[in-house]
């Protein structure tokens, strides 16, 4: 079933994209209870929003633990005319987590996640040196990530409502061990099959990993309270934010913690992240509107006076939001499984090869077509 992301989702898709997003593995019947309807009817309307690509739940490496994972956001100058074509290749490979085309200083924004330095010099190297017209890139390390997607909120439940899915939420999280043990074949291959579908059931998982129902509701445990984040995203047009911008900005190290707070808090902030590189912050936002552009950055310069914007790129299009291929309404049409960072071993082949592309539905004419098979 196709359906245009132009549409408006009523209250009650609303507020079952808003509970997911506190919890977004709560079983129906919480969901159901919050918004006092019954929890096949809740379960039948996020199953109506997934099948159209308008609403997913995805799960990646904790990107504020530089030991499981280091981003580095990669601007990337494409030679006239080609951006689209080197935002394609870009997509299928499941190191890049995100790319957006952009207007402004440069001509896409990637970002790219590895298991440590030497593995993201590696990859941006290789990868890019094999991607045809990419003209130049330049590569900001990620040192700190205060703020990211999975805590935007839309907003649609009350505080009661909001509190007690967070209760559940936090019920539902162990303590993760004093020590965890290196990632395994188990737990890369339970990563893989999150980012695909974030609420795919234990059971589910337990047939896919050929483990047992114990070995599994044990290992994500374990992953969820340490190693992994969850998100339900929707797409950008529905959440009431239809544009986006990136803002390179800088700040005096000394006001660096308390200006990355005060910017979590800001609205319209969707992610902040700290880096090392002639700009010590990198800000994505939502606007309502494009001349919400400059009135934003003047609202920052009026909140946060030492903060100084350098830059600023609006997104035409974003291609890849945490490994999903997204359409030019901002629906998900495809899936490149994030993979947990494989070292030296992985660094040492081609970033390309053995690329797992899963496609939803018909495919699209913008969408990458390296496969074939669903997602759901």
């Amino acid at each position: 079933m196709q359906e245009s992301a132009t549409v408006e989702l009523d209250e009650l898709d609303r507020g079952v994209v808003h509970a997911l997003q506190i919890h977004p593995r709560a079983p129906w019947k919480l969901v159901g209870e919050v918004l006092g309807v019954n929890p096949v009817t809740a379960a039948r309307r996020w199953h109506r929003l997934n099948e159209a690509g308008l609403a997913w739940v995805t799960a990646y490496p904790r990107l504020s633990d530089s030991r499981i994972v280091v981003t580095g956001v990669v601007e990337v100058d494409a030679e006239p005319g080609v951006a689209g074509d080197v935002a394609r290749h870009l997509a299928a490979d499941p190191a890049v987590a995100n790319i957006k085309l952009t207007a402004g200083g440069r001509d896409l924004v990637a970002s790219v996640q590895a298991r440590d330095l030497d593995e993201l010099a590696h990859l941006t190297t290789l990868l890019f040196q094999r991607t045809p017209g990419v003209r130049a890139t330049r590569t900001h390390i990620s040192t700190g990530v205060p703020t990211e997607g999975s805590r935007w909120r839309l907003r649609s439940l009350d505080a009661t409502q909001s509190a007690r899915v967070e209760a559940a939420f936090a019920t539902s999280l162990r303590p993760a061990p004093a020590a965890e043990a290196d990632w395994d074949g188990l737990d890369e291959r339970l990563l893989e099959l999150l980012s695909t579908d974030g609420r795919m059931s234990s059971r589910d998982l337990s047939a896919a990993t050929d483990a047992s129902l114990t070995t599994v509701r044990r290992r994500l445990q374990s992953l969820l309270a340490s190693r992994v984040s969850l998100r339900c995203d929707l797409a950008r047009p529905l959440s009431g934010w239809p544009l986006s911008a990136v803002y390179f900005a800088s700040v005096p190290a000394q006001y660096l913690e308390e200006t990355s707070r005060v910017l979590s808090g800001v609205r319209e902030v969707r992610s902040c992240m700290i880096a090392a590189g002639p700009h010590n912050l990198v800000i994505d936002v939502w606007l309502r509107a494009l001349r919400d552009v400059h009135a934003f950055e003047a609202h920052l310069s009026r909140q946060l006076p030492r903060l100084t914007v350098a830059d600023r790129s609006v997104v035409l299009r974003t291609v890849k939001h945490m490994g999903r291929l997204l359409d030019r309404d901002g629906r998900c049409v495809g899936v490149v499984p994030l993979r947990y960072p494989q070292g030296e071993q992985a660094a040492a082949g081609d970033p390309l090869k053995g690329t797992a592309l899963q496609d939803r539905g018909p495919a699209h004419a913008d969408a990458v077509t390296a496969g074939t098979h669903r997602s759901n």
